[in-house]
């Protein structure tokens, strides 16, 4: 327990120095210029032979899945696997480069405790090696099935210290959580149940990661009741859009996702917990986007996902103009609704009238940006 009150101290109380978050000597920079792939890794992967798998999953705590996979999959279900092991592989470079910048002291990333600092490296090497087993499963699914493996990308991450690191996991692991809901009903729905069971145990150990960034970030490890949902196309937008040096994926195009165009959250509500304006902003398509005016010439609504309620509806309004960027103002209705947690918003078309998660998906035009509360 000390352990992890001086983790969470150390974050909590940390003044952010604004440098660049690196992983030392060669491989530097993640977040700007050209990107970076720390691929291969010093176990082998993407790539291990049995040794190195042997090594992975020891420092993983368990091992990958060794019972019979299905005889066929449906094409839904192969696309499932696709966006598992893109998300998969962006994790692994992710924790790999905050792992090093830890273990080696790299400014911003430092835990003075010895006790916390040891049980926070010992945590992210069991975290990178369970999703270097998450990807490694997907993938070698994906070649069961005579399909090609996805081949990783270059990234870049926002993240400038420890603090901004684990905040910005705990974000995409929510996102995570709301996306395997997808997965597992898609596998369900196009007769890929014997795949079902798996991702249900990712769901849960991603979960049990979640917890421990909020903790360590001085939140309750429960998060919701029932955890904020999303979609394939969603996910993959968010990866897309943030993570993904453009044009440094070999395989990326294998995977069939819906593409959106930015939506920036400008004003995030404020840390106290009641209905409030928020402003987004975002680069106008042509007569797709609304004018000065506020005219909505598609139709446009923003709207929020949030836990597993039908998507709350909002009109905006056109603050400014400038160039291509549209600012925009709406209600955040928190106080009717309670949206704790992950909240996803995105502007969508088609009046308004969804019902659920997909509708809005397959309606959207402009997103996701994401919103946390709590």
């Amino acid at each position: 327990m000390r352990s992890l009150i001086s983790i969470a101290t150390a974050i909590l109380g940390f003044t952010s120095t604004l440098v660049a978050a690196g992983v030392p000597h060669s491989r530097r920079s993640g977040g700007g210029g050209g990107g970076f792939s720390p691929f291969p890794l010093k176990d082998g992967f993407p790539n291990p032979n049995p040794v190195q798998v042997r090594q992975i999953q020891n420092q993983s705590l368990g091992t990958l899945p060794n019972t019979a996979p299905p005889k066929n999959i449906s094409q839904e279900g192969l696309n499932n696997l696709r966006v598992i092991a893109a998300n998969e592989l962006f994790e692994v470079a992710f924790f790999n480069q905050l792992l090093s910048n830890v273990t080696n002291n790299v400014t911003g990333y430092t835990v003075p405790d010895k006790e916390g600092r040891e049980l926070l490296i010992k945590t992210l090497t069991a975290v990178q090696a369970q999703e270097e087993l998450h990807a490694l499963n997907a993938n070698g699914a994906l070649k069961n099935f005579k399909a090609e493996p996805l081949e990783p990308c270059k990234y870049k991450f926002p993240v400038t210290d420890l603090p901004s690191a684990i905040a910005l996991a705990s974000t995409f692991t929510s996102v995570v959580l709301g996306t395997l809901q997808d997965v597992i009903q898609t596998f369900a729905q196009n007769g890929d149940a014997p795949l079902t069971r798996g991702i249900a145990a990712v769901l849960g150990q991603e979960g049990e990661q979640q917890g421990w960034y909020r903790s360590i970030q001085g939140k309750i490890a429960p998060e919701l009741p029932f955890l904020t949902t999303s979609t394939r196309d969603i996910a993959f937008n968010a990866l897309n859009q943030t993570f993904i040096v453009p044009g440094s994926c070999p395989s990326l195009d294998s995977i069939q996702a819906k593409t959106f165009q930015p939506l920036t959250l400008l004003t995030a509500p404020a840390a106290k917990t009641q209905t409030q304006t928020v402003r987004f902003s975002f680069q106008k398509m042509g007569d797709d986007s609304p004018t000065e005016a506020g005219k909505k010439d598609l139709d446009l609504k923003l709207v929020y996902i949030n836990q597993q309620n039908k998507p709350i509806v909002e009109d905006f309004k056109v603050v400014k103009t400038e160039g291509q960027t549209v600012t925009i103002e709406a209600v955040f209705p928190y106080d009717e609704n309670l949206m704790n947690g992950l909240t996803i918003a995105v502007l969508a078309s088609g009046g308004g009238c969804f019902s659920n998660v997909q509708g809005v998906s397959d309606a959207t035009k402009y997103g996701p940006a994401l919103i946390i509360i709590n």
